[in-house]
């Protein structure tokens, strides 16, 4: 990697880190931490877990399994929005209570 290449990866390190630090300064506990207080709508936390499926790896790993095995493997990302609306209605109240 060159000179830039790292300028770049450090300040968007940098600017992740901050950004995360300046966001939770309010929280207290374990508990706001990682539930958000308990506050965060449906639709927030339906989206974040449909973020987490579709991460990077899945960005990076497509366009190769297309390019060798066919797009076959495609049907299983349009039932994906399906499967994250029962994961929701299932085992997000059981985060809540």
């Amino acid at each position: 990697m060159s000179v830039i290449d790292w300028i770049v990866l450090l300040i968007t390190l940098f600017l992740i880190v901050f950004y995360g630090v300046w966001k939770s300064r309010g929280t207290k506990n374990i508990d706001g931490y990682l539930l958000a207080d308990r506050q965060l709508p449906w639709y927030h936390v339906g989206l974040s877990v449909m973020a987490t499926q579709a991460s990077a790896i899945t960005f990076l790993s497509a366009p190769g399994q297309a390019y060798s095995d066919g797009l076959r493997f495609v049907q299983f990302y349009f039932g994906l929005p399906l499967a994250m609306v029962v994961l929701c209605i299932t085992f997000i109240p059981i985060f809540i209570s």
